[in-house]
């Protein structure tokens, strides 16, 4: 068997296999947002914790910028991950910058809650 029955490319392009890959990769998405909201929010527990200063106004207030971020563009992925299409748009590289440097921040939030 060769061509579209074998899952190879014919003149339109490559055929893609749904399979259940979106639906791994919309459930990634959102085990990702959440592990995010929690350490977003055990941040600004942390630093509020012991009064609210300007610094700890700061913090919160980054902490909940970089979580907003992340959740826009988890929540623009995971919507078009949904769509019944025959391919996904791809993610733009500032998207997916975006996404990494919010998960880095958020990380080290939640880093600084141990330290």
């Amino acid at each position: 068997m060769s061509g579209p029955e074998a899952g190879g490319a014919d003149a339109s392009g490559p055929v893609r296999d749904p399979g259940l890959q979106p639906a791994r990769t919309r459930l990634a998405w959102r085990r990702t947002t959440l592990s995010c909201t929690v350490a977003a929010v055990l941040a600004v527990k942390t630093v509020l914790h012991g009064g609210i200063g300007p610094v700890g106004i700061v913090a919160a207030a980054l902490c909940l910028g970089v979580w907003l971020g992340f959740l826009g563009i988890a929540h623009h992925r995971i919507t078009g991950l949904a769509r019944n299409e025959a391919a996904p748009p791809r993610m733009s590289r500032r998207a997916a910058t975006t996404a990494a440097l919010c998960t880095v921040a958020l990380a080290v939030f939640a880093a600084a809650l141990v330290v």
